[in-house]
């Protein structure tokens, strides 16, 4: 079984007094089902189970009064006297809950109510161009969680590697001291096994079994293709080609050396005014994630960004290698990251960024001064230089040689190479990135 840290989110929200209902959201095949209803039945003496994707006459159930006693007539008559209803002891889990938007509605109802505590479970949820938006979203009386694939340090737990053993990574980056051959090896191998397998738990599953490779890029690819499927499925009738010219569309658009997204790449005469809506549904379906220009390096980031000049990157590296032609796979485990100009690199890095909550930043100017990505660390705006070899970082030398302009005082430069200190450069093994999350 993989270890997922939403375990500890759903932990937390259990333990917390007068806890709302729980809204666990994420893209498609993110292991939520499985995390959800596991932590269920390990919690709570009833779990009570209804898929409204799989079974859609459950939404029958809340299409009149959403009365709790009601609701939990209409369960037990659905399903039969093998569930319980215990105050207290009981845990209700409304699994694909954008298939029944009036069971969302019901959860207002839930949680004044207060004996039964309620998990629900959501991949498409307000997404423009769904067919049934619930009546009224319970603003106030739902706490929604985001889940995402595996992360890195999640596919490190996969493959046997301790919080001991990160634990002796963490205290090198902390003394800025080189990490020791031998693990330094080990998590560099991982790093390239990551970028190709990404973080989806059946994906993740095969690749610990088998390391057939060849099964894992067939199974990314049909998700992928579910993906497809979706955006044919839920979106509007006019904008269903053009959703899916946009998604088809990123390799290309990482492709370049000015990775800036441009519409005009999807055909000729494409507009932000007729394409902006349909990225962003992709987006909302937790698929992809924006990375915004920024226009000075200062805190806030969020502040400084620039609505409409952005990247997209996809959310999970592994699709985003399932996507690139076929022969990707075996170069990345080689250690051959030269391709693509550095998307790779860059996609691998916003992976890592997204999966810890982090929204995307860069910086870019007409000048030609360009960095990678610009996050808060340690209460500072910071650079974050991703290189596949080992370059000067030109860009960033100007703007740390100008403290006065820029307002920055270091870089983070992440590579194939150990722990080391530049003076304001502090060098690090790519496989490292994972440990910025608590470092806001």
């Amino acid at each position: 079984m993989l270890r997922r840290k939403i375990e500890q989110k759903l932990l937390q929200w259990k333990r917390s007094e007068n806890h709302n209902p729980l809204v666990v959201k994420g893209c498609r095949q993110c292991g939520k089902t499985y995390s959800v209803v596991d932590f269920a039945k390990k919690n709570y003496k009833n779990v009570i189970y209804l898929n409204f994707f799989e079974n859609p006459e459950y939404s029958q159930i809340f299409s009149g009064s959403l009365e709790v006693d009601k609701i939990v007539m209409y369960i037990t008559a659905a399903l039969g006297n093998e569930v319980l209803f215990e105050p207290k002891h009981t845990c209700i889990v409304l699994d694909e809950i954008q298939e029944c938007p009036k069971a969302r509605t019901a959860l207002k109802f839930f949680k004044l109510d207060g004996r039964y505590d309620v998990i629900c479970t959501g991949s498409l949820l307000g997404l423009e161009g769904y067919r049934n938006e619930p009546a009224s979203i319970p603003v106030g009386y739902e706490t929604v969680v985001d889940m995402y694939p595996l992360d890195f340090e999640e596919f490190l737990w996969a493959n046997g590697i301790t919080d001991e053993i990160i634990q002796v990574v963490h205290d090198c980056v902390e003394q800025e001291s080189p990490v020791p051959l031998p693990l330094h090896s080990r998590f560099r191998e991982l790093l390239l096994q990551y970028a190709v397998v990404g973080g989806m738990p059946q994906v993740v599953d095969t690749f610990i079994e088998t390391h057939l490779l060849n099964v894992v890029l067939e199974m990314q690819r049909n998700i992928v293709n579910s993906y497809k499927d979706d955006m044919v499925k839920y979106s509007t009738a006019a904008d269903k080609s053009l959703i899916r010219e946009c998604f088809e569309s990123i390799p290309k658009q990482l492709a370049k050396e000015n990775k800036k997204f441009q519409y005009s790449i999807l055909k000729k005469g494409a507009t932000a005014a007729k394409y902006a809506g349909c990225l962003q549904w992709i987006e909302d379906a937790g698929i992809i994630s924006r990375c915004y220009n920024l226009t000075i390096t200062e805190l806030p980031l969020d502040g400084n960004a620039i609505a409409d000049v952005f990247k997209v990157y996809m959310c999970d590296m592994g699709l985003f290698v399932s996507m690139l032609e076929d022969g990707v796979q075996f170069d990345i485990l080689h250690g051959d990251l030269y391709g693509y100009k550095g998307a790779i690199f860059e996609n691998l890095m916003a992976d890592f960024l997204v999966k810890m909550g982090r929204k995307l930043y860069y910086y870019h100017k007409d000048s030609g001064l360009e960095i990678d990505f610009v996050i808060r660390y340690k209460g500072k705006c910071t650079l974050v230089e991703v290189k596949s070899t080992n370059g000067n970082a030109k860009s960033a030398k100007t703007i740390l040689n100008h403290p006065e302009k820029y307002h920055v005082e270091e870089c983070l430069k992440f590579g194939d190479y150990n722990v080391g200190r530049q003076d304001k450069f502090l060098t690090l093994p790519f496989y490292t990135a994972f440990l910025m999350q608590g470092k806001f």
